[in-house]
């Protein structure tokens, strides 16, 4: 009973909305981690609210009068990130103008919390292992260890055991950071909150520009209860936001509310992942279509091969007939045709190399494709990509694309 009141406490006092069991288990467990220094890992899908959570176990911690800084690992370029974090001395970079403290010596005695920590490269989540194993750590270009006293919180809506087997994260820093796991439910999981989160940002935003709320009638709150929302709270919000400034109606039907709702959401989610599961050379609908346009691409390359061996048949043998699978594939007026012209045409093919193309190849046109497209700005190109910058930079350095290529 007297959990019961802290959680709803903590939802009064951080906004948070739902009643689910899911919902509640993760801010129980949030609660009782709270009082002690383990490290927290925060796991689920984009856009379900991770946020909240280390700041109610930094709210409700010894250390809830020091710092608390957030940090998301995603939108750090790799070349600066162990500067941003750990530090630098003078002198240790072109640019290092004067010595600068990071993060984790800023936030010594509270709370960092690392978003996106699946995004860190490498050399990074070693530094890192080493502020969790003994709180000491090294600014860049320096040779002397610091201490720091802090608490880590780190979040992620990546699958960190898929990045261990791929070698892209570090096992001993996951058991590291996920003393205490706290998953997230994603919004299709707690349906029974989803009218009440739409009631709110409709009210939030009636509020806001002096207008009525809109309301849902049964069969809109049916659809809004069975849709997939792949993009969870930000996507509902977004909706609501949408139908309260544009719906002269104020009453929402099915009808109305299926205008604001993509169709094939979640069938797409599920054509995405059958697709990698099956193919396994392919995680996203950019690399299937790629792929599908490489299979036509090989496909053509075959049929100019057996039209000009076919042709240069008939010019040497002209008496042997044309081999019957090959016939199948030509119009009658290319079969019909004389030796000579044959031949004549024969020597205009191009017999174009077979080259089977690897999703790292496929990667690469990607990349250099939106690069071009661009002008060479990398934080564009990744948002075309749908990457954080950071990654980008990883993926450039690992596919070898320079300023060449570009």
């Amino acid at each position: 009973m007297a959990e019961n009141t802290d959680i709803l406490s903590v939802k009064q006092r951080f906004g948070i909305i739902g009643n689910s069991e899911a919902l509640n288990r993760a801010l129980g467990v949030a609660l009782r981690v709270a009082p002690t220094d383990l490290s927290v890992l925060v796991t689920g899908e984009s856009g379900v609210g991770k946020e909240f959570f280390p700041q109610i176990i930094h709210a409700y911690s010894a250390r809830k009068h020091a710092k608390y800084i957030a940090v998301n690992c995603g939108a750090i370029p790799e070349g600066t990130i162990d500067s941003e974090l750990f530090g630098h001395e003078k002198g240790s970079f072109t640019g290092a103008t004067e010595s600068r403290k990071g993060y984790f010596e800023e936030a010594d005695g509270g709370t960092i919390f690392l978003d996106e920590v699946g995004e860190l490269p490498l050399s990074t989540q070693v530094r890192l292992l080493r502020v969790l194993q003994s709180g000491e750590f090294l600014r860049v270009g320096s040779a002397r260890a610091q201490k720091t006293n802090v608490r880590v919180v780190a979040a992620t809506n990546n699958d960190l055991l898929k990045s261990i087997e791929t070698g892209r994260f570090r096992e001993d820093l996951y058991y590291r950071l996920n003393t205490v796991p706290i998953a997230v439910p994603a919004l299709r999981e707690r349906p029974e909150d989803i009218p009440l989160l739409f009631r709110k940002f409709a009210a939030d935003i009636a509020v806001q520009y002096h207008m009525p709320a809109v309301t849902l009638d049964e069969g809109a709150r049916q659809l809004l209860q069975n849709y997939y929302w792949r993009g969870n709270i930000r996507q509902l919000k977004n909706v609501a936001e949408q139908i309260s400034a544009l719906e002269r109606n104020r009453t929402v039907t099915a009808d109305i509310l299926a205008g604001y709702l993509s169709p094939n959401q979640s069938s797409a989610h599920t054509m995405t992942v059958s697709g990698a599961a099956a193919g396994g050379d392919f995680s996203t609908e950019r690399e299937l279509l790629y792929k599908i346009l490489f299979d036509m691409r090989s496909d053509i390359n075959d049929l100019k091969r057996m039209l000009g061996e076919m042709m240069h048949g008939t010019t040497h043998t002209p008496a042997q007939p044309t081999q019957p699978e090959v016939i199948g594939l030509l119009p009658s007026s290319v079969v019909a045709r004389p030796a000579e012209e044959d031949y004549a045409e024969s020597e205009e093919v191009v017999d174009e190399p077979r080259r089977e193309l690897s999703k790292s190849d496929m990667q690469r046109e990607q990349i250099v494709r939106a690069l071009k497209n661009n002008n060479g700005r990398r934080r564009d190109a990744a948002r075309e990509l749908f990457m954080s910058e950071r990654t980008l930079y990883r993926r450039i350095k690992e596919l070898g694309i320079t300023d060449e290529n570009i």
